[in-house]
């Protein structure tokens, strides 16, 4: 009855029936059930307690485990109920090692979580498992490295190609890459594994975003929350679109219940500031920007994000300066730190320190924004050539870079003008193409609107 009542989303009702059974009655899977209801419903005091009994029964009950951790249970005391068993059966050393890991996780520690999960990974019992290379692809995500994360998703996704967990997040990453084949192929196999998981409605979603369809988007990221109204990632998301529509309001509310719901992922925050900037909130972003900093503390992606806050105000430009010097110190390769040290130079017209800083950044990777905005700062040092250069670089990268694309037709116009006004013949031609497009999208903005209304949404 439980079981139906949670199929049914009538969550209370299951609480209610399962709390009717005696305690000393009440098996480890009931207790197991009881502990994720309450955890859902947001009774941690209660959700602790059901976790703890599954694990005096079932020591080794390891989603009970990551229970009590994401409540902020301490990983020594988690690790001192499981320390009988794990003393008596052979072959069960790497236990602790991985509580201890995902104590880590769960504590925002990513840096030790990483080097202690990869510690895991070359254990020959653990090599080649897919949960720890999910684990291991989230944390280099949230820890900022995009690369590693995604080279860890397609191996976990060539381990199993049924699976379903952290494809959200791999989706997203591959289309702020400007990958939007791989995205759309993903999610047309995740739709044929199953479309009861919120997953493949999230990367149908970042699709439809990357490619400025915010109505899609929202109705898919609308539809995935229905499934699962805990998906961190549709929330996000949703409230990315809705910020991109302008309802900035709506925006902030799914943020805020984003980082109810991760307090240890800085995304969650980053979209919270981005609606406060978009409002010219900038006290509102300045308060948050430093709980952020305090909370999750001084690293290269904190430090970013402050910084980020600071370019806003003419006051704090020299305090913006010296936070993204501190980042990079710490991570001289961190794009997003790279991108607003880049943007402060932009601005005093120190074109030259900045060709000096993306090339650095540029010599041991390759990323179409850098090379964009390297292709525009030597634009005004006149090296067109290179800058031409650049500018082709980042479209082979990302082929739906509209900034590349601008600057790079702004050069041709500049270096032909005798061709200037069949080019502008062709602007004409081409633009009168996109407003075709743009009626398109607003017949289709009225579809999903429609959809819209039938799944509920505010």
């Amino acid at each position: 009855m439980a079981e139906c009542y949670t199929m049914l989303k009538q969550d209370k009702d299951a609480i209610a029936i399962l709390d009717g059974i005696p305690s000393r009655q009440r098996t480890p899977k009931i207790n197991m059930m009881l502990a994720n209801l309450y955890k859902k419903a947001g009774q941690e005091r209660s959700s602790v307690t059901s976790y703890k009994e599954v694990l005096r029964q079932c020591p080794l009950a390891l989603d009970a485990i990551l229970g009590l951790l994401s409540l902020s249970v301490k990983g020594a005391e988690v690790a001192s109920m499981t320390m009988n068993v794990i003393q008596s059966i052979p072959n069960l050393d790497w236990l602790s090692v991985w509580i201890k890991a995902y104590a880590f996780v769960h504590t925002g520690d990513n840096t030790r979580a990483i080097n202690t999960i990869c510690s895991l990974e070359k254990k020959s019992l653990l090599r080649d498992n897919v949960d720890l290379l999910g684990s291991l692809a989230d944390l280099y995500f949230r820890a900022g490295d995009n690369k590693n994360s995604i080279l860890k998703f397609e191996q976990a996704q060539m381990l199993d190609p049924y699976l379903i967990k952290g494809m959200d997040v791999y989706g997203y990453l591959l289309a702020r890459e400007g990958r939007l084949e791989d995205v759309e192929n993903l999610g047309c196999r995740l739709f044929n594994i199953s479309d009861q998981h919120a997953e493949p409605w999230v990367v149908s979603g970042c699709h439809s975003f990357y490619s400025k369809r915010y109505s899609r988007a929202l109705y898919l990221g609308a539809k995935a929350i229905q499934l699962n109204s805990n998906s961190v990632q549709a929330l996000l998301l949703k409230g990315a679109a809705l910020r991109n529509m302008v309802r900035v309001q709506e925006a902030i509310i799914h943020f805020r219940e984003a980082i109810r719901l991760a307090p240890c992922r800085l995304d969650c925050y980053e979209g919270l500031i981005e609606c406060y900037l978009a409002s010219n909130s900038i006290r509102e972003a300045m308060v948050m920007a430093n709980n952020v900093y305090k909370t999750l503390g001084a690293n290269a992606q904190t430090l970013t994000l402050l910084a980020t806050v600071c370019l806003e105000d003419p006051v704090t430009q020299e305090k913006a300066k010296t936070l993204l010097d501190k980042a990079l110190t710490q991570r001289p390769d961190y794009i997003k730190a790279v991108v607003k040290k880049a943007e402060l130079l932009s601005r005093e017209q120190k074109y030259e320190d900045g060709i000096a800083l993306l090339r650095n950044a540029l010599a041991n990777q390759s990323d179409c924004v850098l090379h964009r905005i390297l292709g525009d700062f030597l634009v005004a040092v006149n090296e067109y050539q290179e800058a031409m250069d650049q500018y082709s670089i980042a479209l082979s990268l990302d082929p739906n870079d509209q900034k590349s694309l601008e600057g790079m037709q702004k050069m041709e116009k500049e270096e032909s003008p005798t061709d200037a006004t069949q080019e502008e013949d062709v602007d004409d031609m081409e633009g009168s193409g996109e407003e075709g497009d743009l009626e398109g999208s607003d017949s289709e903005a009225a579809q999903w609107a429609d959809q819209e209304q039938w799944f509920g949404m505010q």
